[in-house]
């Protein structure tokens, strides 16, 4: 079989199994916005802008300025010459507000992942990973020289037996898991790692509302790496880790996504860094807030804006999203292999720049389908 039929029977795959997938261009900046293919106007429920940070004048007029300062690449690696002020600003920002001592940029949140799993998951360790962690977890344990064991999702009982009698090993979970929006137990996780001797490495792009844990409170005594992203609540592109500086000192020496990366741009640097401090103001307060509200009248006491419907087989999903883009809701279909077989669903992502309006039509648009 040559490579050209070997490609082609993949995709022939891929269709038969009815998993075929595009992309959809959509015009917008914010919420609202037209599909490009059909000119259709529509309100998305998909990103994961979750404080609208995209469009906040402060944040685009940074990477404007960032943009004409210092031009539209780092022209290299940040050990080379591409690291620029604002990217050791953004840094410091960002180490402070983890509470950390030291924070390190990455091109994006997978990479990040990929960084600290595979400097950390050395030859004869072990890495135990939550089964519901996002694929960057796990392609970074895979890339990881050190065993890798995937416990039960949330099971700390589960997590404490795979620790036992094991040197020096890494708990890496989610804090907010993308595709159920619920919260990783922390304190039990964390209590585990600190009998243990475990580093925990969590991974919390989706907790725009929390859990927020404190390295010299709720952690006192784990050693522990934050990775987040810039990409979502921040509105921006990249991922960083924090934690103390002897770990952020080794990933700046063996972590090759950021040894062999060219650095970010000055605009996204410069738009993240504006963003991180927008979201510790009072601002920041007040657009979470307006988010909890959101996630308040969808689905109460829901702990993040990523609502799970789960209507089991694939054809009844996608048969949900198509009814939904009908009354100009954009509501994406998840299946498999992105979740489990027999749990697509539909997955609701809400944003403070959502208006009331919005998450009326949409709740009329749930209600129609009997999802509520």
């Amino acid at each position: 079989m040559t490579w050209h039929e070997w490609v082609e029977a993949e995709n022939d795959r891929i269709r038969a199994d009815g998993r075929w997938r595009v992309t959809r261009d959509l015009d917008a900046a914010g919420p609202a916005g037209v599909l490009s293919a059909t000119g259709e106007h529509v309100v998305s429920f998909a990103s994961n802008d979750y404080l609208g940070l995209t469009q906040h004048p402060a944040v685009v007029a940074a990477a404007h300025e960032a943009l004409d300062r210092w031009g539209a690449g780092s022209g290299a690696a940040r050990l080379i010459v591409g690291s620029r002020p604002l990217h050791s600003e953004l840094e410091a920002e960002l180490a402070d507000w983890k509470r950390c001592e030291r924070a390190l940029l990455f091109p994006t949140g997978f990479a990040t992942n990929l960084g600290v799993l595979s400097t950390f998951g050395v030859a004869g360790g072990l890495v135990c990973s939550d089964e519901l962690n996002h694929a960057s977890i796990v392609d970074g344990s895979r890339l990881a020289r050190a065993d890798v064991a995937v416990y039960p999702h949330g099971d700390v009982d589960a997590l404490d037996a795979l620790l036992a009698g094991r040197d020096r090993p890494i708990v890496v979970t989610d804090t907010v898991f993308s595709m159920d929006g619920d919260v990783a137990p922390l304190d039990q996780i964390a209590d585990v790692c600190r009998r243990r001797g475990a580093l925990l490495v969590l991974d919390e792009a989706h907790a725009v509302l929390g859990p927020d844990p404190d390295p010299h409170g709720d952690l006192e005594g784990v050693d522990v790496l934050r990775v987040g992203t810039l990409s979502k609540t921040l509105g921006s592109l990249g991922g960083f880790v924090a934690g103390g500086a002897p770990m952020i000192d080794l990933l700046v020496n063996r972590a090759r996504p950021f040894i062999f990366t060219t650095a970010s741009t000055p605009a996204d640097t410069a738009a993240a860094l504006a963003a991180v401090r927008i979201v510790r103001s009072a601002e920041g307060d007040a657009l979470r807030e307006t988010l909890r509200g959101h996630v308040e009248r969808v689905a109460p006491s829901h702990p993040s804006p990523i609502v799970p419907i789960v209507l089991g087989d694939e054809e009844s999903a996608l048969k949900a999203a198509a009814a939904l883009l009908e009354r100009g809701l954009l509501v994406p279909a998840i299946r498999p292999p992105t979740v489990p077989v027999g749990t697509s669903r539909l997955r609701v992502a809400l944003s403070a720049a959502h208006t009331d309006a919005h998450i009326d039509g949409l709740l009329d648009g749930l209600a129609a389908l009997g999802a509520l």
